[in-house]
């Protein structure tokens, strides 16, 4: 979803890859909160952040705290932030109540990306 948020918010003139401490798949519901504001995901494949460690990157952005404790070392990266948000694959309970909860997710990372990211970018 942030990798979905960021390319659309910060247009063409920002490269943006997303990965996971392990590659998994791109939820259901991801794609379908993603859908709710236009931004269509379902393209996107999980990546493991094993391929872009050596990579060259201004901005390192984890997003939950399992990712921010297990995520390595970017010897090249210019910035490493931390962003404490609910990992909504996480939520355990009827379909409505993990939709929700993905929905909370993209909400928050669309108004940190808003907020703290771009500025930062644009700067």
């Amino acid at each position: 979803m942030a990798e979905g948020l960021l390319k659309d918010l910060a247009g063409d003139g920002v490269y943006v890859q997303s990965a996971g401490t392990v590659a998994s798949e791109v939820r259901a519901e991801a794609i379908a909160a993603m859908d709710e504001v236009g931004v269509d995901i379902h393209h996107q494949v999980s990546k493991s952040l094993d391929g872009f460690v050596n990579d060259r990157v201004d901005y390192v952005v984890t997003v939950c705290d399992q990712a921010n404790e297990s995520c390595p070392v970017f010897p090249y990266a210019q910035h490493r932030w931390h962003w404490s948000i609910r990992d909504p694959s996480t939520v355990v309970g009827s379909e409505a109540e993990k939709l929700g909860a993905f929905r909370a997710a993209r909400d928050e990372l669309k108004q940190r990306i808003e907020d703290e990211l771009l500025p930062a970018i644009r700067a």
